[in-house]
């Protein structure tokens, strides 16, 4: 039973491809008979051809994917691409040293718990990398003597 030229004007009618068209299995005999536009929109109106859902793509396997790799999980040495410079590169590294470094520097210059010359020699050698991080930079300040009133 070829039902080819009805799917077609179904389609058509339905707005949609070829393929998300239903024809009911038991009602093919009278279908065949349906050869104009006006009998397959009857047939539509009578349930006997119906448009499909679309068919999705399962977001499932990409959340389970991403709530594994949220544990640290498919991120080995088989899975990487990139050298580790270009995964995490140098500069992003330094900026996120620098800028919080800067950062307490003015705050405590601000506050006045250290002086300009203190502030200024402090910055030079944030810069020149000196200091891991904040705790490390509060320790040596507070090594110094340099931390007013803290």
């Amino acid at each position: 039973m070829n039902l080819k030229n009805q799917r077609r004007m179904a389609a058509e009618i339905l707005k949609c491809g070829q393929e998300r068209v239903w024809i009911d299995p038991n009602d093919m005999e009278s279908l065949e008979d349906a050869i104009t536009r006006a009998d397959i929109r009857i047939a539509i109106h009578n349930g006997t051809i119906k448009r499909l859902p679309i068919h999705g793509q399962s977001r499932g396997r990409t959340h389970h994917r991403r709530a594994q790799r949220a544990k640290g999980r498919r991120r080995g040495p088989g899975s990487r691409k990139g050298a580790s410079n270009a995964r995490n590169p140098r500069k992003g590294r330094w900026i996120r040293v620098i800028r919080p470094l800067r950062e307490f520097l003015k705050e405590l210059r601000d506050s006045g718990k250290i002086d300009v010359r203190t502030y200024r020699t402090y910055y030079r050698q944030a810069k020149g990398g000196m200091f891991k991080g904040r705790v490390h930079m509060e320790q040596h300040l507070r090594a110094a003597g340099l931390l007013k009133g803290a």
